[in-house]
């Protein structure tokens, strides 16, 4: 199988009120992870994502890219 590593996602992290991290990826619907901090939560998006992209892969569909997408942060 091919690594996600090649392709571009952004992720968001949530803080929820006990201290560990919600973890979504908008470009994958649905792909939603847990961490119990940053680097934990980094790490389960990364492998939620490569789940999420060989099940993709799999059942023939478009593999989603978030590399020619910008972000910005508005107060």
């Amino acid at each position: 199988m091919e690594k996600s590593t090649s392709l571009t996602y952004k992720i968001l992290l949530h803080k929820e009120p006990e201290g560990s991290y919600t973890v979504t990826v908008p470009a994958l619907p649905g792909c939603i992870t847990y961490g119990d901090n940053v680097v934990h939560a980094i790490d389960m998006a990364k492998e939620a994502i490569e789940l999420y992209i060989a099940e993709l892969r799999a059942t023939g569909q478009p593999i989603p890219d978030d590399s020619m997408t910008l972000e910005y942060s508005l107060n």
